[in-house]
């Protein structure tokens, strides 16, 4: 048995090769000719998996350490019966921090001295944005959430599955009332609710007095040229057409990072855990699995100041602005911070 590996997966070197061969590669090394002969993929979304990559190869299992799967083609894998497992949650608390930090960055470069009085909109109430949104309260923020399958979910359900049942609003009261709004969906282009260019020229334009637009989630969620050419800030870590960033965005952000948010050594740790428990669940092995020693669903007690003081996030926006070339390369190698843990 064969098991292509990406190489930036930490702490999982080793943990494999008893029960398979395993080829740790580059992402850009991750092609159809070497896929070929592979019964699994253990993936990043830097790899697309796709008809062009898998087809007319052995693969039946692709585990992706992230939690989002929109770089694989889940319907091409449920014809060719093709289990895809992912790590939902994994970088919750990772992403929180990076949105706060963001956030925090913001006021001290606007001179705004409290959350009093600013109202945050969480677009996306899933693992990161009931994190955000839980936090965002605690801080002082007027929490106003936007989530439609969720809403729709839970009213199907009857069931009160969270505090926030019941509290969502329409996505246009969050731009009538917000001050800032922080996006959290996954990327999708069909459906009842697509999420693709969500914020767009019109939704930019129907903001109220929005000051602050965040995405650590997709890049593709907002439209970027829009972003642009809106009069507001941005705090990006996702953009289009990543590795290739618009220079011109890069540089109107108040905050820019190369897609790193949820980049802790925690999350990136569970990300780890949870393909070593989908590849034990998939094969029937017992391969041991690290217990992971902070809880996946952010800290308990939360302080803006400690937040912003757990994380330099003006450092990593002033690496990439200094090289916005080597976007693929800060990501690849960037040195895993810790969590916040209040």
């Amino acid at each position: 048995m064969r098991i292509i590996v990406d190489s930036h997966i930490p702490n999982i070197q080793g943990l494999i090769e008893p029960r398979a061969e395993v080829l740790y590669l580059e992402p850009s090394d991750i092609t159809r000719d070497v896929v070929r002969d592979a019964d699994a993929l253990v993936v990043r979304t830097r790899t697309r998996c796709d008809a062009a990559l898998l087809e007319g190869s052995r693969v039946r299992f692709i585990g992706s350490a992230t939690i989002g799967t929109d770089h694989i083609d889940l319907d091409y894998c449920a014809s060719h019966g093709i289990t895809v497992r992912n790590a939902p949650g994994c970088n919750a608390p990772a992403v929180a921090q990076w949105v706060f930090s963001a956030i925090a960055a913001w006021m001290r470069a606007r001179g705004i001295v409290s959350p009093d009085g600013l109202a945050l909109g969480v677009v996306g109430v899933g693992h990161i944005g009931s994190i955000v949104a839980r936090w965002g309260r605690a801080l002082g923020f007027t929490v106003l959430l936007n989530d439609p399958p969720r809403e729709m979910a839970e009213k199907t359900e009857g069931t009160e599955r969270s505090s926030f049942n019941g509290g969502f609003l329409p996505l246009e009261e969050l731009q009538r009332r917000c001050d800032i709004i922080t996006f959290h969906t996954p990327l999708t282009r069909g459906g009842q609710w697509p999420t693709w260019h969500l914020c767009d020229q019109a939704f930019l334009d129907g903001l109220a007095h929005c000051r602050l637009i965040v995405d650590a989630a997709r890049g593709a969620i907002a439209d970027n040229e829009a972003l642009l050419g809106w009069k507001g800030d941005v705090a990006l870590d996702c953009w289009e057409n990543e590795p290739q960033i618009s220079r011109d965005l890069l540089e109107k952000a108040i905050v820019a990072t190369p897609h790193i948010a949820g980049y802790s050594r925690e999350g990136k740790q569970r990300g780890t855990a949870m393909m070593l428990e989908a590849l034990n669940d998939y094969y029937g092995w017992d391969i041991p699995v690290p217990t992971i020693d902070s809880p996946a669903t952010g800290a308990a007690q939360v302080t803006l100041d400690g937040v912003a003081a757990s994380y330099d996030i003006l450092a990593d926006t002033a690496a990439l602005k200094a090289t916005p070339a080597a976007f693929e390369s800060l990501r690849n190698h960037y040195p895993h911070r810790q969590e916040y843990r209040g």
